[in-house]
């Protein structure tokens, strides 16, 4: 019998970019996933199911082996580690960069620097690397207002466009890293699922060129 396989997306944009490429895949839901509030979707793919999280929630998932593979953006993989997955394949979708930000022509910032940020973690590697002293400021909604009210002299933020910093009269400043939508399988999945799962993973990667080059067009 084929092993069943649990995929783990993240809500929102991840979900509506990756889609395509699952059906690419033959990994469809049999259901819109369209402003549905089910959490759990059977696919045409004989034992294959779907499920929706918050970003956060994906590794917690597959590290924990409640789901096989799981569908997250590279910041999350940068901002919360840990060792029991793979990262399998880069999807290029939801490409972004994280960047620092500052407000525009605000002049160097002498001494200890204040970031606002919900990436802590990766915010003080980021300095550290270049040994420059930091105050973290750990923020959960919009840090694009942080600098505007005096709070923060930076932000580090995802930048998909640039239009939100501006309209804030920010700049964006330092790339940090690029961001796109990954694949990770739970080690232990991937030693019993090996057969299926590098199938899967083999059709997203078709999937993906097939993509780039209708793109290129």
């Amino acid at each position: 019998m084929r092993p069943r396989l649990t995929i783990a997306l993240t809500r929102g944009r991840m979900v509506e970019e990756v889609l395509p490429l699952l059906r690419q895949a033959g990994v469809a839901p049999e259901e819109s996933m369209n402003a549905s509030r089910k959490l759990i979707f059977d696919t045409v793919a004989t034992g294959v199911r779907i499920i929706v999280m918050r970003s956060e929630d994906v590794l917690v998932y597959v590290e924990r082996g409640s789901a096989d593979l799981g569908i997250t953006g590279k910041d999350t993989l940068l901002e919360r580690g840990g060792s029991g997955y793979y990262e399998r394949l880069d999807l290029g979708i939801c490409a972004c960069r994280l960047m620092t930000a500052a407000p525009k022509d605000a002049p160097p910032v002498q001494g200890r620097l204040r970031v606002a940020t919900k990436f802590v973690n990766i915010t003080r590697r980021y300095f550290a690397l270049q040994s420059r002293q930091v105050d973290v400021i750990k923020l959960f909604g919009a840090v694009e207002l942080a600098p505007i009210i005096g709070l923060a002299d930076q932000i580090v933020d995802i930048v998909e466009t640039g239009t939100t910093l501006a309209a804030n009269g920010l700049v964006p400043l330092e790339t940090i890293a690029e961001i796109s939508g990954r694949v990770v399988v739970n080690k232990a999945a991937m030693k019993m699922k090996y057969a299926v799962i590098s199938d899967l993973v083999s059709r997203l990667e078709q999937a993906v060129g097939k993509s780039h080059s209708a793109r290129g067009s």
